[in-house]
């Protein structure tokens, strides 16, 4: 009896691998099912995630991502756009060159304001290191200062340097000056605020009532010779702050004489959305609303 009982367990013990095996049927198959469902991606709703993350870290312009289709469903993540020193042959380049620069006779990338902050933060320290340079070249390097801000590069004119006090008029010499800093500018693709201050001492003319005058015409006039200059109009801007913007104290001359300046701002990509530049045309004309009167 006892050697029957024995003979029982033995083949109950031999079978219980087939719940091992079954566990690990049913572990594969949840495994392979949780893949399929991570595989079916919604292509638009990542479409739109991806672009408003561009927007908010990138700049006002999205980098473009994409997913490549193709027949077996989304397979690859592209983000932003081909490199601009990578030719496709068969694409109308030369296949034997596989470099391209997009720089230009100045060195200075046209391909920015797409979301590339890396490439933008060195196009806006290359236009103030050639800024920079013109103004230790021609001795006025005390009178035209830049700096890099979290908007982008502000470079501070001085009143002395443009305009006689109390007018608003540019003479040749410092024509002169704002073209070949225009020459500078022109390369890049961001928008350029050019912003009139004053110190803080009144003004009561036939043209200039107030400072507020005599601060947006000095900066109209800027932005004017930049435009004949081969500065697109369209990213160009003209602000007048009249005295109540100083960066120093108006209590003495010195600081009264850094109050008088023209500030152009070269603004950072990511404020083409305050800055727009294209704007929808309205093709229809507008029509008042009638509100019908009612019948007595």
């Amino acid at each position: 009896m006892s050697r029957k009982r024995e003979h029982e367990s033995e083949k109950d013990n031999g079978e219980r691998w087939l719940l091992t095996y079954s566990d690990l049927i049913t572990l594969l198959m949840i495994f392979f099912v949780v893949l399929y469902s991570m595989s079916k991606v919604d292509a638009e709703r990542f479409q739109a995630v991806a672009e408003s993350l561009n927007k908010a870290l990138g700049g006002g312009v999205p980098a473009k991502i994409e997913m490549a289709k193709s027949p077996e469903g989304p397979s690859l993540f592209q983000t932003g756009t081909p490199s601009s020193k990578t030719t496709v042959p068969g694409k109308g380049s030369d296949p034997n060159n596989t470099t391209q620069s997009a720089s230009d006779a100045n060195g200075v990338n046209k391909n920015l304001g797409q979301g590339n902050t890396d490439a933008e933060s060195l196009s806006i320290e290359g236009i103030k290191a050639k800024l920079d340079k013109f103004a230790a070249d021609n001795g006025i390097q005390s009178k035209l200062l830049s700096s890099i801000e979290e908007r982008g590069l502000v470079v501070s004119i001085q009143e002395t340097l443009l305009f006689e006090s109390g007018s608003a008029d540019i003479d040749t010499k410092a024509r002169e000056i704002l073209r070949n800093i225009s020459t500078v500018l022109a390369a890049s693709p961001n928008q350029i605020k050019v912003e009139g201050h004053t110190d803080n001492l009144p003004i009561h003319t036939v043209q200039f009532p107030s400072n507020w005058e005599l601060s947006v015409i000095r900066s109209t006039n800027v932005v004017q010779i930049f435009q004949h200059e081969g500065i697109s109009p369209n990213r160009l801007s003209a602000t007048g702050y009249g005295e109540y913007r100083p960066i120093a104290s108006n209590d003495t001359t010195v600081g009264q004489g850094k109050n008088r300046r023209i500030d152009l701002i070269i603004l950072r990509s990511k404020y083409d959305v305050t800055e727009p530049n294209n704007h929808p045309l309205i093709t229809e004309p507008l029509v008042p609303a009638t509100i019908p009167l009612e019948s007595k």
